[in-house]
């Protein structure tokens, strides 16, 4: 199994997270703005050089305004269609 930022599912996770900030309508630095974090740390996360915890994505998805449980379905949905 591969391991780090380049697993399959991580880089779905990424997409993922990249796709529900710019449907919030928000650029990096409003989300960091709104995480009350610097827009490096978005970027980090966006490019899977950071990790985020199950805390840290309920975080993301509150400033997202995209309810937790609808995250994890939609990622659910691309895992099962292989990421796409």
């Amino acid at each position: 199994m591969e391991k780090g930022a380049l697993q399959p599912e991580r880089v779905v996770l990424r997409k993922l997270l990249r796709e529900v900030r710019k449907e919030a309508g928000l650029r990096q630095v409003g989300l960091a703005e709104r995480l009350g974090r610097p827009q490096s740390f978005v970027s980090d996360v966006e490019k899977g050089q950071r990790r985020v915890d199950v805390l840290e994505l309920r975080e993301i998805c509150v400033a997202c305004e995209i309810p937790l449980a609808v995250f994890i379905a939609r990622l659910e949905a691309w895992l099962e269609r292989g990421g796409a």
